[in-house]
């Protein structure tokens, strides 16, 4: 089979998914996406990149889940100063992502995307997790900030990144069974991590051919 594949990464925060995926991008030479789909649909839609920044991969109940209005249209208005469904963003910025798919090979963070591309031809779905210690000790690295809120922040965007993940799709945020692979990047570390996912990676989208040279030394890793 030929054509663009993907690999998409849930994640929790501070297991390292986005460096990990930087580092599956440059293995394949593929694109990588992570907040550039704001900015992405921000431009195919003409609203502001703040618009899609406030609700990244939350699910606020109490900016009125049912209280679709369309955006304001007409020029000389504050759009800020109105409102949008999150329902209209998610749809904006899930049209983004299946362009992107059909475009070129990439690496999807977040935001759904398994759920968004599941009837790609050519995907790969991975979820990392990390063991609770080393998810708080980078978190505290990457945001300046001592043990306690190193806490609250993890739990806080998991109960987000759940709460999103699990409105708009229709599997589990983190479980086994709605993902192709799941792992702990504590065990391997990062570098090591994403070899053993580009591993799995080549082997479920038969991309031997296409990668020899990878291929050939990921196998003898294993």
């Amino acid at each position: 089979m030929t054509g663009p594949f993907v690999i998409t990464i849930g994640r929790q925060l501070g297991s390292g998914g986005r460096s990990i995926g930087h580092l599956l991008a440059e293995k394949f030479g593929i694109a990588y996406y992570d907040k550039e789909i704001l900015s992405l649909a921000a431009a195919e839609s003409g609203l502001g990149a703040k618009v899609f920044e406030r609700g990244d991969e939350r699910k606020s109940f109490l900016r009125g889940l049912f209280g679709a209005i369309t955006p304001m249209l007409t020029t000389g208005g504050d759009f800020y100063n109105n409102q949008i469904s999150e329902d209209s963003l998610f749809h904006i910025q899930s049209g983004v992502i299946q362009k992107m798919a059909a475009q070129h090979s990439s690496v999807f963070i977040g935001r759904a995307s398994d759920y968004i591309l599941r009837d790609h031809p050519r995907s790969c779905h991975i979820f990392i997790a990390a063991n609770t210690e080393d998810r708080i000790a980078h978190i505290m690295e990457r945001r300046g900030i001592d043990r306690k809120h190193a806490k609250e922040l993890m739990r806080e965007a998991d109960q987000q990144r759940a709460g999103y993940y699990n409105f708009y799709a229709s599997g589990t945020w983190g479980s086994a069974d709605t993902y192709n692979l799941c792992i702990n990047s504590s065990i391997l570390g990062y570098e090591r991590t994403a070899d053993y996912i580009a591993q799995f990676v080549i082997e479920k989208l038969q991309l031997a051919d296409l990668y020899p040279d990878l291929a050939t030394r990921l196998m003898g890793k294993r």
